[in-house]
């Protein structure tokens, strides 16, 4: 229709200025939902700037420790500018220079440790200001550049026309927490490596930064060892197609590293160990019927001295190829009715003094463990049972809660004895549920127990469990996302700012779109749709 002609007829001007207010409301400014998880202190105004593909370069401060060649920015720069811009072709270019540069990332850090791993020390503090035609990002280390990295690609957004804008911002964020960690269950159903390299993109878009690799267990032991190659060889489901070869241990240890990820490797024992008998001869504990051997095994043998020459032998592999300073060893879930059975171990807990008390025969078995790590310079995490019967605790380091239950009681107990604490209990998201039920992981306040200052400061943080019975690389990604970024958002930002679910709802169901986008299969929160909806990529 002819707009002079709505002028000068007075009866369409109500229509055309009613038209006129709808493109406004449909088209006008957008912004985004916020950042998840939320920066520690964020101020952002309605003022946005055009942020355009062609014309965008990440680069290097004039003062950054870190310049080009960092192979940790310059991946990440390379990564970022693809999940900012995904229809662009090619992300060649992005640390170049323009005689238009419309908008640069300007990224300084005070440390250029780029070829290291990040470690439980690691600062992932960073400031980040959005202004005209610029973003300036500072940080302590090239982890937590990465931190802040991942924010500015979530203050990037598209209005209805397809154009990229920034809303003007300033952030000053940190983690809540050191440890923030996912665990994967790799014995029980085999995760092929691309299935655990989607995992640990995912984790970084919610800043986790620990993959907990419970890599061995009763079903199989996939891990191929280089020093016992019998224990994948006749341990695994097969030995050629349900394996990770040091290769590919190497390959997953890397990509992690490039997202600021560690690498935290559990190798279970006493028990949890059915799969390990398989290729180590008399590793296990003869089981006994009525004084003659049943054929069946229980836990490892504590009582024969080639056990820890063989764990002497098996950790110092470990502690070489995973670079990590920390390693878990389990230690929960030991059965003692083998052991009870067993002549030989009922004979060597009497001359050691032990009665007919089983939890101090574990208690010595986890210690002698726990010395061999300390000999390689790892500090040792156990789950809970090992501190709950452990009568000379000084050895232990760190201790991961798990039991359901009065779970803060137990957190209490182990911070009161001086040791650090890992919170795994409210975290288990491997039984399947409602997604809506996001919210009963999100309201969970991991300090509130009675305690003082110093005694808090001993909760490292906490981990999402995703125990492999029901899972494999079928349905890893919609049971983890976005469940898991509601825990993700518990341990980085700040409690108080984050106590409301309804507040939270639209960020995460904004969030859980842009992991959509980027390829990650993460359930829908509740009925809606996203602008761009999931492409099977």
């Amino acid at each position: 229709m002819d707009v002079m002609f709505m002028i000068t007829c007075g009866r369409y001007i109500r229509s055309n200025l009613y038209l006129l207010l709808l493109i406004i409301v449909q088209f006008g400014p957008h912004t985004v939902e916020g950042v998840w998880p939320l920066p520690q202190a964020f101020t952002s105004s309605s003022e946005r700037y055009p942020v355009n593909s062609q014309d965008f370069y990440f680069v290097y401060g004039r003062q950054s420790a870190a310049q080009q060649g960092c192979s940790v920015l310059d991946t990440a720069f390379k990564r970022y500018f693809s999940l900012i811009f995904p229809n662009h072709k090619s992300a060649d270019g992005v640390l170049g220079f323009s005689k238009r540069k419309l908008f640069i990332v300007e990224t300084s850090v005070d440390h250029g440790d780029c070829e290291g791993y990040p470690n439980e020390d690691s600062s992932e503090r960073y400031n980040l200001s959005v202004s005209a035609g610029k973003a300036t990002l500072n940080a302590e280390t090239v982890w937590g550049a990465v931190r802040g990295l991942e924010t500015f690609s979530q203050l990037v957004y598209q209005d209805d026309f397809g154009s990229y804008f920034v809303n003007k911002t300033e952030i000053d964020d940190f983690p809540r927490f050191q440890f923030r960690g996912i665990l994967l269950d790799s014995s029980r159903h085999f995760l092929p490596v691309q299935a655990i390299l989607k995992t640990l993109d995912a984790m970084a878009y919610s800043k986790f930064n620990v993959f907990h690799w419970h890599i061995v267990d009763d079903p199989s032991f996939p891990y191929q060892s280089s020093t016992f190659p019998d224990l994948s060889s006749k341990g695994a489901f097969h030995p050629m197609t349900h394996i990770y070869t040091q290769s590919d241990v190497r390959r997953v240890i890397s990509y992690a590293r490039l997202w600021g990820i560690r690498v935290l490797p559990e190798f279970d024992s006493p028990g949890h160990t059915k799969s390990w008998g398989k290729g180590q001869p008399d590793l296990l504990t003869p089981c006994y019927r009525g004084g003659t051997p049943s054929g069946t095994f229980g836990p490892v043998n504590p009582a024969l001295p080639s056990t820890y020459r063989f764990m002497a032998r098996l950790f110092k592999e470990v502690s070489s190829v995973f670079p990590d300073s920390y390693v878990h060893l389990g230690g929960d879930e030991v059965d003692f009715h083998c052991w009870r059975s067993n002549p030989d171990v009922r004979a060597f807990m009497q001359k050691m003094g032990f009665g007919g008390d089983f939890t101090k025969l574990e208690a010595f078995y986890i210690e002698n463990i726990v010395n061999i790590t300390s000999a390689l310079n790892k500090t040792s995490i156990v789950w809970q049972d090992v501190f709950d019967y452990h009568e000379r605790r000084t050895s232990l380091s760190v201790v991961e809660v798990w039991r359901a239950g009065c779970y803060l009681c137990e957190v209490r107990r182990v911070v009161k004895a001086g040791l650090r604490v890992i919170l795994a209990s409210p975290w288990y998201l491997d039984q399947p549920g409602p997604t809506h039920n996001w919210a009963r992981y999100y309201t969970v306040w991991p300090l509130a127990f009675k305690g003082s200052e110093e005694q808090k400061k001993l909760v490292i943080g906490g981990e999402v469990c995703m125990w492999g019975e029901y899972v494999d690389a079928t349905n890893l990604t919609p049971r983890l996302w976005p469940r898991a970024s509601a825990v993700a958002e518990r341990l980085w930002s700040d409690e108080k700012q984050t106590s409301s679910v309804d507040k939270a709802f639209p960020r995460l169901q904004d969030f859980r779109c842009k992991l959509l986008r980027r390829g990650i299969q993460a359930e829908p929160l509740y009925v809606g749709h996203c602008k761009h909806e999931y492409q099977g990529i």
